[in-house]
């Protein structure tokens, strides 16, 4: 049986996104523009379109963009490594920052996060499907500091291929993982998940150090689909949204507002941006081999029963408090 490609659905029917309407004044790069995605839709399918998360991540980690809004946010909670990046391209001397992104279709996200890093020792590792490499390649050529890999969700042998190429575990530490707009197809849900168990566990991740941040957009579409994807992400790790501060304005004096959650466009409240850590304890629990028993929570908390986690189900009941406020 041919296994179909994930990039391109039967009832594929997508034009480009837009910058402007996702909450981006510009973004001036003719790799990303209208023209190159419908080109690269035509390629690569799904994989050639920069998603609207896309733009929420860049909102978060790319403080340069020119936001419609962001000149109002005074802080975010947690701020974004982008942030406290040193000149070196590294979070001290003897740990070379190490970032890796699942799922990056164009590179957009990467080439953004990419041109943070001004050391040769710190790098970006944009990652897809191997048959999208070929897109990415092209498009990040320029970026010195930024290397494509091939990953395939759920691929354990991908996940240590690059981990040896990088020798991660060991002379380098994988710092953050990037995650935008990858929750989706339901049957991409298990593989998903499984992956990002990987690159959070031995041999990728050592027992002596901390584990990669997981920095995660996603707008949502069809929730009932998409939940399962959070009531399982939610028992393998500790997530929550990035918070936001605003400037309240009066009397031409900037005043501090209250913490909300971070929603990078205004009234966009099915975005979400969260920051999310491997649950130290789940290191010794049983990943189950079959994508059924992962979704359903076996393994999680050392046992064999189905479960969930209502993290995401409760962050959306208090956004819709928040909402009617």
């Amino acid at each position: 049986m041919t296994r179909s490609n994930p990039n391109f659905p039967s009832d594929l029917d997508i034009k480009p996104s837009s910058s402007v309407l996702n909450g981006f004044n510009q973004l001036s790069d003719d790799r990303f523009g209208a023209d190159a995605q419908t080109q690269a839709i035509q390629a690569y399918g799904i994989a050639g379109r920069v998603w609207e998360a896309s733009y929420a991540m860049l909102a978060y980690l790319d403080r340069a963009s020119p936001t419609l809004d962001g000149h109002d946010v005074i802080t975010l909670d947690p701020p974004p490594f982008t942030e406290t990046i040193h000149l070196s391209g590294s979070t001290s001397e003897d740990d070379p920052l190490t970032i890796l992104e699942l799922g990056s279709g164009t590179g957009l996200v990467a080439a953004r996060i990419g041109a943070y890093l001004q050391h040769e020792r710190a790098i970006m590792v944009a990652t897809d499907l191997p048959e999208v490499c070929s897109l990415l390649q092209k498009n990040l050529r320029g970026c010195a500091t930024v290397e494509v890999h091939p990953l395939s969700w759920g691929s354990h042998q991908d996940a240590l291929s690059i981990a040896s190429s990088l020798a991660l575990g060991s002379a380098r530490r994988l710092a953050y993982i990037i995650c935008s707009d990858l929750v989706y197809f339901p049957a991409l849900l298990a593989p998903l998940l499984r992956t990002l168990l990987h690159l959070t566990s031995e041999p990728v991740v050592a027992p002596s150090q901390p584990p990669p941040r997981i920095i995660v957009s996603y707008k949502i579409r069809s929730l009932a689909k998409e939940t399962s994807f959070w009531g399982a992400f939610g028992l393998w790790f500790t997530f929550a949204p990035v918070l936001a501060r605003r400037r309240a304005s009066g009397d031409g004096e900037r005043n501090e507002g209250r913490w909300d959650r971070f929603v990078p466009v205004p009234g966009q409240d099915e975005t979400f941006v969260f920051i999310g850590h491997r649950r130290p304890e789940s290191r010794i629990w049983s990943i189950p081999e079959d994508d059924e028993g992962l979704l359903g929570g076996v393994g999680a908390w050392g046992t064999m029963d189905h479960k969930v986690d209502d993290t995401f189900e409760t962050m959306l009941l208090m956004s819709l408090g928040t909402m009617d406020e």
